[in-house]
């Protein structure tokens, strides 16, 4: 509940510090006086941005601070989320300079205006006149049937599986687009692994297969060239080999007579050896070394297929293409896997679809089962503020199998008549604004049994009614009281009677400035306040009288 609440430097206050009773708080005064703008101060701390710059001193800044008792309202997973000290005495606070920087802060930890705003609601509901239209929306028509029939935990476990159908659909989506990219060159792909496996290139090949048709390319030519070397050593007139033998037939004669000599002769020996080694050699390698134009053609074929593979990839290796095909082989296994994926994806989808059905299911029969009840409860209570031949029906459609969405499958929507012999039919076509507010209070005093929310304000829901019905709208208002801090700003004396604690807020000049200011009425300004929202002014004995029949009644 709202504890305290202190305006600096906004609009015409200059300093404002109030303190709220936990029942039911009236706020009146002249049209004009300031209520407007205590509550538009209120509602920046409630997370609201700042529409303009409305400063009762433009050389300083504006605070506006509240004071909430939050223990009992189960508030501390949202100080844990958003990791901020959780105080059973909450601070909110908002800064706003001169210039138009603002600054928000919880318990004095600086936070963004989402944080402050997602407290905000859980603190307090403000309820005007122009809120009534809310109630034509279809999120608050299901809220309402929700909070009703204590579906918290069952909303929140097809949320849960909801928002995974969804993140799965949306997976199945992106890999269904990728799979139809894939395809498009898959064909390209398995033309090009195909066209590389074909060939089965081995590694090293092309070094050999270039070395082997350079050698066959110049067969004649090596084969004449081995002949001649042949020819020289050993078959012409001047054949080494022949000259080798006579000189070694020389040294070893003088060797008869130099025994120096013999070791050149053995030296001589060893060259014969050696180059009778080489011939041999000389002629076996010209044996092998045959023109095979068979040969040549299938080799220059096969490189050809290389040289060509090459060209087309832009590498100059077989190491290069051996690389590429390997590549290739794992994106078509790659576009392979997409399709697996893909379908198991969509048997998970399936099955998510198929969970969610029974869940919203389970929750439409909950919304269906409740409706009645809603129906009746409201129906009494519109019956106590006067409209005693109103009626409020809520349909429940369930929708086709398809139109799952985050809070089920249902078309919730309200029809109302105000009037005997009416045809209910949506609100906004045959209720008036003071219908409206006495609906939109009926409802809410209905969910107020079944939520703990701090704090509710009533703005000026009264346009409309008057007399007993005004007492009744009052009666209600203090039974809300009850279970949680009813803030209350009204016209009517019936309802300003029925409050714990009265606060008049008005307007004073002081130094060539008007201010607005607020104070809490004793027993004896009550009466006169009162006194004067009866018949003006100068309250006359008649009026006062009633206005103590109206206090009177209401601590009865």
């Amino acid at each position: 509940m709202l504890n305290r609440l202190i305006i600096q430097n906004y609009a015409l206050i200059d300093d404002l510090d109030i303190s709220f009773s936990k029942g039911l708080n009236i706020l009146t005064g002249e049209t004009g006086a300031g209520k407007s703008i205590i509550l538009g101060a209120l509602s920046l701390i409630l997370g609201n941005r700042v529409e303009g710059r409305y400063f009762f001193n433009q050389q300083k800044k504006c605070i506006i601070e509240g004071s909430f008792k939050i223990d009992g309202y189960k508030l501390q997973d949202f100080f844990g989320q958003n990791e901020l000290d959780y105080e059973t005495e909450t601070v909110l606070r908002r800064e706003i300079s001169s210039e138009g920087k603002s600054r928000a802060f919880i318990n004095d930890t600086p936070v963004n205006l989402a944080t402050l705003k997602q407290l905000g609601e859980l603190l307090i509901d403000i309820h005007s006149q122009h809120a009534t239209f809310e109630i034509n929306n279809e999120s608050f028509q299901r809220l309402v049937v929700d909070t009703l029939a204590a579906n918290e935990a069952l909303l929140k476990e097809y949320q849960k599986l909801f928002n995974s159908y969804k993140e799965k659909k949306a997976r199945l989506s992106e890999l269904i687009d990728a799979g139809k990219k894939a395809n498009i060159e898959l064909d390209y792909l398995q033309f090009q692994f195909e066209e590389l496996e074909k060939v089965n290139l081995i590694e090293g090949e092309q070094e050999k297969l270039e070395h082997e048709l350079q050698t066959l390319s110049h067969a004649e030519e090596i084969k004449r060239n081995l002949l001649g070397a042949s020819y020289l050593l050993s078959e012409s007139e001047q054949a080494v080999i022949a000259r080798l033998r006579e000189s070694l037939t020389q040294v070893q004669q003088a060797g008869k007579y130099l025994p120096e000599s013999e070791l050149l002769a053995e030296r001589l020996q060893s060259s014969l050896i050696e180059l009778k080694d080489i011939v041999s050699e000389i002629e076996l390698l010209e044996q092998k070394t045959v023109v095979n134009e068979a040969r040549s053609s299938e080799i220059s074929t096969r490189l050809s297929s290389i040289y060509s593979l090459q060209k087309k990839h832009h590498v100059n290796t077989v190491t290069e293409l051996l690389e590429i095909q390997r590549t290739l082989s794992d994106k078509i296994e790659s576009i392979s896997f997409t399709e697996e994926e893909i379908s198991s994806l969509e048997e998970e989808v399936k099955n998510h679809h198929a969970e969610l059905l029974i869940v919203s299911e389970t929750l439409s029969a909950s919304r269906t089962e409740i409706i009645p009840t809603i129906e009746n409860k409201v129906k009494e209570t519109l019956a106590e503020v006067g409209m005693l031949n109103s009626v409020l029906k809520i349909n429940n459609q369930l929708l086709d199998e398809n139109s799952l969405n985050a809070f089920g499958r249902n078309k919730i929507e309200f029809f109302f008549s105000a009037n005997k012999g009416q045809e209910p039919a949506p609100m906004s076509k045959v209720a008036s604004g003071g219908e409206l507010s006495r609906l939109m209070l009926s409802i809410k005093s209905l969910i107020t049994t079944h939520i703990a929310l701090p704090t509710i304000i009533f703005d000026e829901i009264d346009t409309g009614i008057s007399g007993e019905v005004a007492l009744k709208v009052g009666v209600i208002m203090e039974r809300l009281s009850a279970n949680m801090q009813v803030i209350a700003i009204t016209h009517l004396p019936q309802i300003a009677s029925k409050g714990e604690a009265h606060y008049c807020v008005y307007k004073d000049d002081r130094e060539d400035k008007t201010h607005t200011n607020i104070r809490l009425l004793n027993g004896h300004e009550r009466v006169l306040e009162i006194g004067k929202m009866l018949s003006g002014e100068t309250p006359g004995e008649a009026a006062l009288q009633h206005a103590k029949e109206l206090l009177s009644l209401s601590d009865g």
